[in-house]
């Protein structure tokens, strides 16, 4: 693997850059609506992902792709390959539509860029290395993100 920080803790920092950089952006409200809405839809989605993994009894640790037992390709894995990563990046964006709407679009964008290099492509790879013409298949059917 690329990286040795856990997704979570990667998620964490960038939320905790979200917050301390919003005075470093102009202010604009939201309703504090819509930031639920994001986190609620985040949560759910992670939720729904880690359970779609127990259920397929293989392993959720991100740093270990290579002792996955099971390709999960069915429900929400069915709409995306990353349901995990969506659901860190809808929460990173209740943080934003919270504290930070500008500077935390940004820094959205960012999670994103780190989060597809340094975890998402070495876990494909992996995914290709133990699945094989599976996952090629899979991952030609099934978008990235969304």
């Amino acid at each position: 693997m690329s990286t040795k920080i856990p997704p979570p803790i990667v998620t964490l920092i960038f939320g905790l850059i979200i917050f301390f950089s919003r005075s470093l952006f102009p202010i604009y409200s939201f309703s504090n609506n819509v930031s639920l809405i994001f986190l609620f839809f985040g949560l759910i989605i992670l939720i729904i992902a880690v359970r779609s993994f127990k259920k397929h009894q293989t392993t959720i640790n991100p740093l270990n792709p290579d002792q996955a037992s099971s390709l999960v390709n069915s429900g929400i894995f069915s709409f995306t390959r990353n349901p995990m990563y969506l659901g860190m990046l809808l929460i990173l964006m209740s943080i934003s539509f919270k504290f930070n709407i500008l500077g935390g679009i940004l820094i959205c964008f960012l999670f994103k860029i780190y989060i597809t290099r340094f975890q998402i492509m070495p876990e494909e790879e992996a995914m290709e290395k133990i699945f094989g013409k599976d996952f090629v298949e899979y991952k030609n059917k099934v978008r990235r993100w969304i």
